[in-house]
């Protein structure tokens, strides 16, 4: 269960005040994937960081009984000056799993060859990204927190993500925030559409998406 209670996130955007989520209150039930739908900049990666703890609203609080992991696939946080695997051993440390066990997993999974003992100032996005998906992964988490992960890196490599992120919904879940119908309908239960900073929750996901497409199809005809 994540309950989202009185939530309100705004940003000063050219000198004026943007809410972007609007005294949101709501709860989202456990052992479900989501889908996160909603346009461009209506504040669908605002909410996952927020729900991921990485950034503070303006007011309100989430509260959850079990543990949620941060943004799959962010790679803001790691020391550009540290090698890769000196970041997974911090990440490990910090998360209290075992470094090795950990270490070797990513190391494996992410085909960085010896760049994973290179500093990762050294990598290409595309390097950071298949690291920070690793790392992601490689972490047991209650709820998962994805945005466009299984877009990273070549088709065999977006096929080995997607398969890896199947598994781990067996045991777990996720809020997935994709543009990919698709992949929506493949991997997620029900979904919730957020719009002028509400959200609204859809128990089935094809109802979800319908939502969302209708809406997007009302904001194309309005330009």
């Amino acid at each position: 269960m994540i309950r989202i209670e009185n939530l309100v996130k705004s940003f000063r955007v050219r000198g004026h005040k943007k809410i972007v989520i609007n005294n949101l209150n709501m709860e989202l039930p456990s052992g479900r994937s989501l889908a996160l739908l909603g346009r461009n900049g209506a504040g669908k990666s605002t909410l996952l960081q927020i729900i991921a703890g990485t950034l503070r609203p303006d007011t309100g609080h989430i509260e959850s009984d079990g543990s949620i992991s941060w943004p799959v696939g962010f790679a803001g946080s790691f020391h550009a000056n540290l090698t890769g695997v000196q970041n997974i051993r911090f990440v490990a440390r910090v998360y209290g799993v075992d470094s090795d066990e950990l270490c070797e997993f990513v190391r494996e999974f992410a085909e960085l060859g010896n760049h994973f003992y290179m500093p990762v100032r050294s990598y290409s996005s595309g390097m950071k990204a298949r690291l920070a998906f690793g790392v992601s992964m490689g972490i047991h988490f209650d709820t998962y927190l994805v945005d466009e992960v299984t877009a990273v890196g070549d088709a065999v490599f977006r096929a080995k993500s997607r398969e890896l992120f199947k598994d781990r919904m067996q045991t777990s879940s996720a809020i997935l925030v994709s543009h990919d119908m698709g992949q929506v309908k493949n991997f997620c239960d029900s979904g919730v559409l957020l719009s002028d900073g509400k959200l609204q929750y859809f128990e089935d996901v094809h109802e979800a998406v319908e939502a969302h497409l209708e809406l997007m199809a009302r904001q194309r005809a309005q330009k």
